[in-house]
Formats: structure tokens, C-alpha cells, sequence
């Protein structure tokens, strides 16, 4: 599989790209929203950095039973009840995803409320390999 970043401005390089191009791809795998969710379907943590970090958890562990990782995501969309909080929250998360390799066309989109009470954020991505 090949990748290509398409971005026509750079305002905001390194964050994520407008577009990105594959070809030679042999799987589409679409996720469903993650959440901050325990096994048994609990909603886990009290603020926006511990959701977002088990959201991701489980999110990594949708991409690793299929065989791929967070550099195989190529598509992803952030659900959030609040962007300021989001941001705020940016530390906990943006080593991570630098680390695994992660760098996807994103929309962040801020919401009333999701599937359950209590939770801030859910995922939503696209993974080829």
C-alpha cells in the first residue's frame, strides 16, 4: 500500500492532514464509534483526557485484532460534548499518536451528547492496509 498526504496549506502541519491518498490497498477496515467504555459496556473515566485515552485503548484494540495499528488509519472523526476541554486535553493524547505512527485526515465535531451519559468523546475511524 501507498500513502500520500495531500495538503494544500500547512497551518496545520503535524496535527493531521486535508487528505490522504491510498493505492495498492488490500483491506478497508471502518470502525465503529470507540468510547471511553470498559469491556462489560461501563462508561470509564470522569474527564476528557482519561476518555480520550481509553477511547483510543480501545480503538487500538479494534485495529489490533484486525492486524493493523494506528499508522494503518487513514480516517478519523472525533466526537466531543466540548472542543475547549478537547484541546485542553491535547497533551494526553498527541505523544501517543505521534508515537504510533498516526496521521489521518480528522474532523473534529462538537456535540450535545452521545450514546451514554457521561461520556465526552467517541472515535470514529477508517484503516487500510
Amino acid at each position: 500500500m501507498e500513502r500520500r498526504s495531500i495538503n494544500p496549506w500547512n497551518w496545520q502541519q503535524g496535527r493531521f492532514d486535508h487528505a490522504v491518498e491510498t493505492t495498492g490497498v488490500e483491506r478497508v477496515l471502518r470502525c465503529a464509534g470507540q468510547t471511553a467504555t470498559d469491556a462489560d459496556g461501563n462508561v470509564v473515566g470522569d474527564d476528557m483526557a482519561a476518555q480520550v485515552t481509553v477511547a483510543l485503548d480501545n480503538l487500538e484494540a479494534v485495529l489490533t485484532e484486525a492486524g493493523m495499528s494506528l499508522r494503518n488509519v487513514v480516517r478519523v472523526t472525533w466526537y466531543v460534548t466540548s472542543i475547549e476541554r478537547f484541546r485542553e486535553a491535547a497533551p494526553s493524547y498527541r505523544d501517543r499518536l505521534a508515537a504510533g505512527g498516526f496521521h489521518a485526515a480528522s474532523t473534529l465535531v462538537q456535540v450535545a451528547a452521545l450514546a451514554f451519559p457521561g461520556l465526552q468523546v467517541e472515535i470514529t475511524a477508517t484503516a487500510v492496509a
